[in-house]
């Protein structure tokens, strides 16, 4: 296996993503806004100051990489808003969860396209929260719409890049403990999510492309 590119590296489940890949000893180009000492640590390749929401910082990236082959790209990179609600809905929060968990992934995917080659494959991080049979309790607006919404993206993204040979895999890591949910909150941590995570993506080929699986090896409804 050649190259990993892992955007949103610097921590939580991206982190422990890294260091799954760079554990089996794969080169792995981790991408973040700002660096961490843990991510220092992994020996990964690292690119800082990379705002998945900016063109000219995914061009960047794109010219980093320059000529070299995608083997794997994880579009980890998401942030999640609490607060929004029927009553008091937060618009700001939504679009700029629209943004980064759904546009972001489809920026980085459209810009890195002539980097792939027959048998890439591309992992979305996304939630069972964009599920919408799996809705029993409503809320969090802006983050079930955007996954949903990046869902919707990722099935297109399967069929039209299954001519190149590439397969895309719609990915639930879990309730993790991480900074975004908060630590105290989760269910398993990021280094369990990630071997989950990393099971799902080698597993993956152009038939189960575009299928929505946790982490477990679950198949999530739409």
């Amino acid at each position: 296996m050649g190259m990993i590119v892992v955007t949103g590296a610097n921590r939580g489940i991206g982190l422990a993503l890294v260091e799954t890949f760079r554990a089996r000893g794969l080169d792995v180009l981790a991408v973040c806004r700002s660096s961490s000492a843990q991510l220092e640590e992994t020996g990964a390749e690292v690119l800082s100051g990379v705002d998945v929401t900016k063109d000219g910082d995914v061009q960047q990236l794109v010219q980093h990489i320059a000529q070299r082959s995608i083997d794997v790209l994880v579009n980890n990179a998401g942030i999640l808003r609490w607060g929004d609600s029927l009553e008091s809905p937060q618009f700001e929060d939504m679009r700029a969860q629209f943004e980064v968990n759904t546009l972001g992934p489809i920026r980085v995917t459209s810009a890195l396209l002539d980097c792939f080659t027959p048998g890439s494959k591309v992992a979305m991080i996304t939630s069972r929260m964009g599920s919408i049979a799996d809705n029993g309790s409503g809320g969090a607006y802006g983050y079930r719409m955007s996954k949903a919404a990046l869902n919707m993206a990722a099935v297109s993204m399967a069929r039209d890049l299954k001519a190149r040979g590439v397969a895309v895999a719609l990915l639930h890591p879990g309730m993790v403990a991480t900074e975004m949910i908060g630590v105290t909150n989760g269910q398993i941590q990021p280094a369990e999510a990630a071997k989950g995570l990393v099971k799902r993506i080698d597993a993956l080929t152009l038939e189960t492309s575009g299928s929505f699986w946790h982490q477990n090896g679950e198949s999530l409804p739409w």
